[in-house]
């Protein structure tokens, strides 16, 4: 919580980086969740997550540490965990200490691979995760084969950055879009859907004209994953992952993959000029100077045509521990009248 946000840091899976970045055998030092963490690839390509000090003298893993097969070796006296923190050997004792043999000393935390990126699950009370990430059709399938990643660190929080997608008024202001319409939303539990669909006039390099049908659907699976499908003259998905560094700082992601064109194809200029769109003053540079210094109203004043933030905000809530106010214990009045 900080003087701009009043809410805790939200729980949830998170991206801390991308599979291809963390060879086997390598160790590496992360910052996320306001805490330091330990992460490593055993030789058979697990991945491990931990508390920096070594439980024994607490020498810090990330300095000097190595990975010994499945296991990450402390640099002072070479105690060796696994990667659920048990020890797996200590290379001058006759045997593991028996208050601690085969039991976890080091804290781990859970952490899993899906879409080529590397997921945290952040809780503030440990509990363990109550959902999964969800796998992505297009990552698997060899007609997808483009990929572009881009990333942003400022001061703002998770749920600041996910209720931009609902405040529709905002894209003609800050963005100069035309009016967004709302389109069809659904709430499952942790899954938010939404779907915009409609006919829009496309001119090829010929100049010529024509319709076509084109939709958006945007799937928010907890505080952390989040993905747009763009389909129709040019089909492409969009990762959209924000993760907390601490209460008050983020890290944001993007993540497009589409198929393979040729780069002086109608449809590839296209898909760059979509990218360069939505990452630049129409996207999400735009919002930046706003997030980087704007305030989160508990009790908003709100009109007609604002979009349904608080119906939002009722979904998300429920990735916080108490709520997203803790220090009351309650949530707003106009919050909690939301059906």
């Amino acid at each position: 919580m900080s003087d701009r946000f009043p809410m805790p840091m939200p729980f949830g899976w998170f991206c801390i980086g991308y599979s291809d970045e963390l060879a086997t055998g390598e160790v590496r030092n992360v910052h996320y969740f306001d805490r330091d963490m330990v992460l490593f690839r055993t030789e058979s390509g697990k991945l491990g997550l931990t508390d920096p000090a070594c439980p024994h003298l607490g020498a810090h893993l990330g300095h000097g540490g190595t990975v010994q097969g499945e296991s990450i070796r402390c640099p002072f006296h070479h105690w060796q965990y696994d990667t659920d923190g048990v020890i797996t050997d200590i290379p001058y004792a006759s045997r593991i200490p028996p208050k601690w043999e085969g039991k976890p000393c080091l804290k781990t935390y859970p952490v899993c691979e899906e879409n080529e990126v590397i997921w945290a699950w952040y809780h503030p009370q440990d509990a363990a995760p109550d959902h999964a990430v969800i796998a992505l059709d297009e990552i698997n399938d060899p007609a997808w084969s483009e990929r572009a990643r881009f990333e942003w660190a400022f001061d703002s929080c998770p749920q600041e950055i996910a209720e931009n997608g609902v405040d529709v008024a905002h894209f003609k202001y800050v963005h100069g879009m035309e009016a967004v319409p709302e389109g069809q939303t659904s709430y499952e539990n942790h899954i938010r859907r939404s779907r915009v669909s409609g006919t829009r006039t496309v001119t090829n390099e010929s100049g010529n004209a024509f319709e076509i049908e084109s939709a958006v659907q945007v799937v928010q699976n907890g505080a952390g994953q989040k993905w747009v499908r763009f389909s129709g003259f040019m089909d492409y998905l969009l990762q959209v992952l924000v993760t907390p560094v601490n209460d008050s700082r983020v890290e944001v992601r993007f993540i497009y993959i589409h198929q393979h064109y040729a780069e002086d194809s109608f449809e590839y200029m296209g898909i760059q000029g979509a990218i360069e769109s939505t990452n630049g003053q129409r996207g999400l540079e735009g919002d930046i100077p706003i997030w980087q210094n704007k305030f989160h109203q508990r009790n908003p004043v709100l009109c007609d045509g604002d979009g349904p933030i608080m119906r939002f905000r009722k979904y998300f809530s429920q990735f916080y521990v108490g709520g997203p106010y803790p220090e009351d214990g309650q949530i707003p009045v106009d919050l909690e009248a939301v059906s």
